[in-house]
């Protein structure tokens, strides 16, 4: 069973679905599942896999049924929004699986309201700025932004996917390649016109160069997991988790697929990891240490 449910702040709607029965569920803290630019549909099928508790699936702000005015992506204001579905569940804590942008918005979370969260799995966030070529991360990610700006959609997400495609550093081999083909990513080759898509364009602002409160989250009650797939060892994600979990003074832990290894058929099997995170296993040995191209 499934219901709707929003949440009405000053700038925005938020809506979020509850998969199960009602928080708490057998006594078992709600599982909140927060992306960043995919939707509450984008967690479908891993909410599938938990019909033991229940599972919260939101839409982020300007994405999928919850609505707002043209506002960027911060961190913080992301961790807000998730704040306030919390409180409307009835108050922390909840356990939270968040991956990619959406992991980022979780640490911002447990940093800002540690009592909202009992236990953080944190998939691949892209935490550019912990690299050790941060700089070059940011290059990198800032040409994507200004093909976009450039050419549409199709040209910038082919330079993003080649941009999370790349093993190792971002040296100047990585630069040097000739632009990114939309076709060959089956992307639309025709520029549609619009500057709005909230992971290329300057709503991503904030997210890109976010630098988590380290000290903030070592602090912190919350037990805080950050998770790799066993295929992203060495691309963009995957060293960037690798590189957050040094940070926090851990190891990485590795989780089977790759950036969304929760999707689809492979849900099952990165549910089984998943479960075993939350319930304090530390999951398969971590992903060896990125190496260069």
């Amino acid at each position: 069973m499934t219901t709707t449910h929003t949440v009405a702040r000053a700038d925005a709607v938020l809506v979020y679905d509850v998969d199960g029965p009602p928080p708490p569920a057998g006594g078992r803290r709600p599982l909140f599942m927060v992306g960043q630019h995919m939707d509450a549909s984008g967690f479908a099928e891993l909410a599938a896999c938990f019909p033991e508790r229940a599972v919260v699936r939101y839409d982020p702000r300007g994405r999928g049924r919850s609505v707002c005015g043209r506002t960027g992506s911060a961190p913080a204001v992301q961790a807000g929004d998730v704040h306030q579905v919390v409180q409307a569940l009835g108050g922390g804590p909840v356990d939270v699986f968040a991956s990619g942008g959406g992991a980022i918005t979780a640490l911002a979370l447990v940093a800002a309201f540690p009592a909202d969260v009992a236990t953080l799995v944190a998939h691949e966030p892209p935490l550019a700025a912990l690299l050790p070529d941060a700089a070059a991360a940011w290059r990198a990610f800032t040409a994507c932004m200004e093909v976009y700006e450039a050419k549409g959609y199709g040209a910038g997400m082919a330079a993003f996917l080649t941009m999370a495609g790349w093993r190792g550093e971002f040296t100047e081999e990585y630069f040097a390649l000739p632009p990114a083909d939309p076709a060959r990513f089956g992307l639309p080759v025709e520029d549609d016109g619009r500057r709005d898509d909230p992971l290329l364009s300057d709503r991503s602002t904030g997210v890109a160069d976010f630098r988590p409160d380290v000290a903030a989250l070592r602090a912190a009650a919350t037990r805080v997991v950050v998770a790799a797939g066993a295929e992203s060892v060495g691309v963009f994600t995957g060293r960037a988790a690798v590189a957050t979990a040094a940070a926090l003074g851990q190891q990485a832990v590795r989780f089977p697929g790759g950036h969304h290894g929760f999707r689809g058929a492979a849900a099952p099997a990165f549910a089984t990891a998943l479960r075993t995170a939350l319930d304090g296993g530390g999951g398969d040995d971590p992903p060896d240490p990125p190496r260069g191209p």
